[in-house]
């Protein structure tokens, strides 16, 4: 725009009036400034003209970590469903850092976004749903529940309840669970943990916490490795149930290294249904998360946000099912 106005001999704004088109422009100076557009190939900046409309057109992403199957997924999904509605979406990776959740939730990287869908594991309630500024924002994932805002969240007592619940149906008594995360609760471990211990008491089995192992994160590898110390200490376990997917697939891994047979000997639960699950050997049984119905309703209500910003909050529940594949 400034090479425009420079070798019209005009100023800046007055480029600007002309390529949007405003009518308070003399019809020579339009005709001078749309000769320099065309020979110096000037286009406007789609975001710049959509921020002086009041949108970008842009909805922002924030989740712990991308390269996580679960989040990957839900991404893809989000990507797909938000350009039907002529929307783009930027991802932005908090890695669960409660200073970099804190500028997400300020506004900080995604300023642009018309509204922010936000997936936390750090910050408190009370931080969520305090004013930041005008950008709406819906949480999704098990995280701030307590918190007054737009929210989708997942049953995740009823989860591990169901994985639970499955395996003692099918006979197995000594059912491990792994995915406690030891100084360092997160709603989801606490929740998916709580329905495990529900669903053994229902099957009339009792709550071992020897056979509930910890891992720093959950990732494949922690699977695992928990895995090696749990046939170490307690050779005896016939299942176990998974917080979710990743760690299931390191289980798999560590009983297979172990001449373990799967299901025949130790059958295996996960929580998700990622994509990699069915792929699997033997391919992962798992409670399967309605990933389309969180991006559906998120984006539901981020519309409705937008058009009536004193709306009350909404609280949704994404459905869930148990998969029932190879491994138990």
């Amino acid at each position: 725009m400034r090479d425009v106005a420079i070798a019209a001999g005009v100023s800046p704004k007055t480029v600007s009036n002309v390529v949007n088109d405003y009518v308070h422009v003399r019809p020579e100076t339009r005709a001078l400034v749309r000769r320099y557009v065309e020979e110096l190939g000037y286009r406007p900046q789609a975001v710049g003209r959509q921020l002086r409309r009041g949108r970008t057109g842009a909805i922002a992403l924030a989740v712990p970590g991308i390269d996580m199957p679960y989040f990957a997924d839900l991404a893809a999904l989000l990507v797909s469903a938000a350009r039907e509605r002529g929307l783009t979406v930027v991802v932005e990776q908090t890695d669960g850092d409660i200073e970099r959740e804190r500028e997400v939730a300020a506004g900080f990287p995604v300023r642009f976004a018309d509204a922010l869908i936000f997936s936390p594991l750090s910050m408190p309630p009370s931080e969520l749903e305090a004013p930041r500024h005008d950008t709406p924002m819906v949480l999704i994932g098990e995280h701030g529940g307590a918190a007054a805002v737009d929210h989708v969240t997942n049953a995740s007592v009823d989860i591990g309840a169901v994985a639970a619940s499955h395996l003692a149906a099918s006979g197995r008594r000594r059912i491990a669970m792994v995915g406690y995360k030891e100084n360092r609760p997160k709603p989801v471990m606490e929740q998916r943990m709580l329905g495990y211990t529900q669903g053994l008491r229902a099957a009339g089995l009792p709550v071992d916490r020897a056979l509930i192992r910890a891992v720093p994160e959950w990732d494949r590898q922690p699977g695992a490795d928990a895995v090696d110390a749990l046939l170490a200490e307690h050779p005896d376990v016939d299942a176990i149930f998974a917080a979710n997917d990743v760690l299931a697939i390191g289980v798999l891994s560590a009983l297979h290294r172990h001449g373990r047979r799967v299901p025949d000997d130790v059958a295996v639960v996960g929580v998700d249904d990622v994509p990699e699950s069915r792929f699997t050997t033997p391919a992962l049984s798992t409670v399967a998360i309605d990933r389309a119905f969180v991006v559906e309703a998120a984006l539901e209500m981020i519309t409705a946000r937008l058009a009536d910003p004193g709306l009350p909050p909404r609280n949704l529940t994404a459905p869930h099912r148990l998969v029932v594949r190879d491994s138990g």
